[in-house]
Parts: C-alpha cells; sequence; structure tokens
C-alpha cells in the first residue's frame, strides 16, 4: 500500500475538504461525517435515492484534486489516488460506530487530543447541528472493533 503524503499543506487539506463538501452537494450525497488528512480520508455520507453515482463523485473529487495539487507542485500525470472503499451500512450500531470512529479519526492518528480541535473534521459541525443528548450517544459508541481499512 502507498502512503503517500501529499496533502500536507493547510491549503490542500482545505481544498480537498471544500470539494468534499461541493460534490457531495452536487452528487447528492448527505454527508454525515468526515475526516480529512494528509494522506487520506473518511466520511460517511447518505446516499441519494439511486446510489449509483457513487463512483463518479469519488472520480471527480481524485480528479479535482490530484490536478491541484501536481499543478502547485508543477507535476504532470502524478498518480494522487489510488484507491476507494465503499460500505453499505445498514444496522444502526454499526452507523453511529463509524461515525464516533471518523470524528474521531484525528485523535486515533495522534493530530489532536480533542476531535473538535482538528479543523478537517465534522466533529464540531456535528455537536453543532444535532441535539446534545444526540451527540453524547453518538460519542459514546466503542470504536474498537470498527473494522476500516486505516494503517495510513
Amino acid at each position: 500500500m502507498r502512503n503517500f503524503i501529499i496533502l500536507m499543506t493547510q491549503d490542500r487539506l482545505q481544498f480537498l475538504y471544500t470539494n468534499l463538501i461541493r460534490l457531495s452537494n452536487k452528487y447528492n450525497w448527505h454527508l454525515q461525517a468526515w475526516a480529512i488528512f494528509s494522506n487520506h480520508y473518511h466520511f460517511i455520507a447518505q446516499s441519494p435515492d439511486n446510489p449509483a453515482n457513487l463512483s463518479a463523485f469519488i472520480s471527480e473529487l481524485h480528479v479535482t484534486s490530484a490536478k491541484y495539487i501536481n499543478q502547485i507542485d508543477k507535476t504532470t500525470n502524478r498518480m494522487v489516488w489510488w484507491q476507494f472503499w465503499d460500505t453499505y451500512i445498514s444496522y444502526q450500531y454499526s452507523y453511529f460506530a463509524r461515525i464516533n470512529y471518523v470524528i474521531q479519526n484525528p485523535v486515533r492518528h495522534g493530530l489532536v487530543k480533542e476531535a473538535a480541535d482538528y479543523p478537517w473534521c465534522s466533529a464540531n459541525w456535528l455537536r453543532d447541528v444535532t441535539s446534545a443528548p444526540f451527540y453524547k450517544t453518538i460519542t459514546s459508541f466503542k470504536i474498537d472493533k470498527v473494522n476500516v481499512i486505516d494503517d495510513f
């Protein structure tokens, strides 16, 4: 597995974040949680009625961000993204645990002590758009058994 650290600056992280939000809206995927790092990202989204456009959504996100990064680095045709994994979550416990996993990911990777301190993570957004009891419920779900490829 390639462990490329390509989004190492704040402007690159912000670019990927901005385009994740923009393209999720364009393709009607309703983001529930996200975390963006120097070499990978996670998001959970509610699919549109026809989720077949996920590949187009991810492809546009990857092409747009790769072109941006390669332009900044004055590099042509460098592969920035290699693959993506998707999972259909149908079990409520798994859904809540994965949301907590995604928002706690900056802590898990040792970037911050509190997820809310990481600007490219949805921890603050989720806290602000949900009720306090719901947020507390989400963050109480254990994440140690969540099976996500995340050895970056």
